[in-house]
């Protein structure tokens, strides 16, 4: 699998399947590798990343990120190895742990340690399902399986990481890292983690608008939820971020430092940014000046598409 230096990033669970698969189409006419999908709350995620891979050619469909708490290990196993035999090899699966008022809030679900949590996971997705209960197996036999070392198995995959015990989970259970939402100190010191040669696509929004008032509202819209979060927070802060720069949706010194916008050669310089401090690949959300009920925004998809 080659990532190339610029992915899109798309909530394509805004659109009727119809439009989401002329968005990954086109995608793909740009000369995108890659369009990342996020967590859906209208549908399955893995049934529109096959959707999306049925209906394109040589696109590369990433999740970011799926849920851990959405599907059983072995269950999620089986999905990406179908997905990857399906598409030639053109699923990566991203997984996360994320957030409590999602897990525990909207699905009523505990939220357990996050770094405990997704290396119980993996190493249940790597072990596979356990048929000695069944098949009338002793309780010695599951201990030494237990015990026994735990590889990575099956297609690649990455995790969404943050903090440097989960990307240093990434490198070592995956292929990388999919961070979010994050400055350039943070993809630099990212990869001195991960090491030279995991993959690392950040993701960063982009508002092609070069007045700052509009640039900045945009941002802060779609960055709200985020900003609301405790463990953003908390990375932020290792960056001199204050409390301060969280209220109010965000102070223009945390969207000017997590948001591309301005005119293209701006945004372009913003990229390069993040691909100088050791990003593979940067996963780019694009958000329209008027919001992002406006739909997105294919003149800036357009201009910074490969090869434009």
């Amino acid at each position: 699998m080659e990532l190339g230096r610029l992915a899109v990033w798309a909530l394509i669970d805004r659109y009727e399947l119809s439009d989401a698969i002329e968005v990954a189409q086109r995608v793909e006419r740009l000369g995108y590798s890659t369009l990342w999908i996020p967590m859906a709350m209208q549908r399955d995620l893995m049934v529109s990343a096959s959707l999306l891979l049925a209906n394109t050619e040589n696109l590369i469909v990433a999740t970011g990120i799926m849920p851990i708490f959405e599907r059983a290990p072995a269950v999620m196993a089986a999905g990406q190895r179908t997905l990857d035999e399906q598409s030639g090899g053109r699923f990566l699966l991203g997984l996360g742990v994320s957030h409590p008022p999602i897990v525990e809030g909207m699905h009523g679900l505990v939220y357990g340690p996050p770094l405990t949590s997704m290396r119980n996971y993996l190493d249940a997705m790597d072990r596979g399902p356990d048929f000695s209960a069944f098949l009338g197996g002793d309780a010695a036999g599951e201990a030494a399986q237990d015990d026994a070392p735990v590889v990575q198995t099956g297609p690649p995959r990455v995790l969404g990481a943050l903090g440097p015990k989960m990307l240093a989970l990434a490198r070592d259970r995956g292929q990388g890292a999919h961070p979010y939402f994050m400055p350039p100190e943070h993809t630099k010191e990212a990869r001195e983690i991960l090491g030279p040669d995991a993959w690392l696509c950040p993701e960063v929004k982009v508002v092609l608008e070069s007045d700052p008032s509009k640039a900045r509202a945009a941002g802060r819209a779609a960055g709200a939820t985020n900003i609301a979060l405790e463990n953003y927070r908390k990375t932020w802060r290792k960056y001199g971020f204050e409390d301060t720069d969280f209220a109010d949706g965000g102070s223009d010194r945390l969207i000017d430092a997590t948001v591309a916008w301005g005119k293209q050669a701006d945004i372009e310089k913003f990229i390069q940014s993040h691909l100088d401090a050791g990003a593979t690949q940067v996963c780019l959300q694009f958000v329209h000046p008027d919001g992002m009920d406006a739909g997105l925004p294919w003149e800036a998809i357009e201009a910074l598409a490969p090869g434009s």
